[in-house]
């Protein structure tokens, strides 16, 4: 078994305990990890899946449900269609329909749910929970420099079908984003360990696509 593997393992029958679902939920995890294993995907995979419960599993103490997190970083990308702007709530609509139908409470749902509706970047995190999750998901923008233009070149590579001016002022407005807010990562520890390095990245990649 693979190191991805064991974490993948390990994280589902930790989370899928923790939330209280009935059984091992292990259908629903092999339906997710094939979503996630789609050929369309370049960086929204079980690699960026795995790097987001390394960082759970580092920083699992800070959290208040860190069951709900763990949940809920299985399901943030289980829907993954470039050319849609809908996928975190079709995201979250799945994950209601799965942890409905496995007995979950109706508060714990909703929770998942929000922490799902979170990754869309569009606001800031409302609690600790929403922060740690968003900050996992944007850790890669942190990460040293060969692990970011890897990351550059699957996201490029998941846009393709972009015409390369189109691709180039859409992917310089979203990385101009983040450099307006008056920090990328909101939990201190991450903000730490990332946003120096994160603001690094961005203003090369700037640089880089012309912008």
């Amino acid at each position: 078994m693979s190191e991805t593997e064991s974490i993948l393992n390990e994280s589902w029958a930790r989370g899928w305990s923790g939330i209280r679902a009935a059984g091992s939920g292990f259908a629903i995890r092999d339906a997710l990890l094939a979503a996630y294993r789609e050929p369309s995907r370049s960086y929204h995979s079980d690699q960026h899946l795995a790097e987001c419960l390394t960082l759970f599993q580092e920083f699992r103490a800070r959290a208040h449900l860190p069951a709900e997190i763990e949940i809920a970083l299985w399901f943030h990308d289980a829907v993954y269609d470039v050319r849609a702007h809908d996928n975190e709530e079709k995201s979250a609509a799945w994950t209601e329909s799965e942890l409905a139908r496995a007995g979950v409470g109706g508060d714990a749902i909703t929770r998942v749910r929000e922490l799902i509706l979170a990754t869309r970047h569009s606001s800031a995190p409302t609690d600790r929970d929403q922060a740690l999750l968003v900050d996992f998901d944007l850790a890669i923008l942190g990460a040293p420099t060969r692990q970011f233009d890897e990351y550059e070149t699957q996201v490029r590579k998941e846009y393709a079908w972009v015409a390369d001016e189109d691709f180039r002022v859409g992917r310089a407005a979203i990385l101009k984003g983040f450099l307006a807010r008056s920090s990328i990562y909101t939990t201190p520890e991450l903000r730490g360990r990332f946003e120096e390095s994160a603001s690094v990245n961005l203003w090369r990649s700037l640089i880089q696509l012309g912008a």
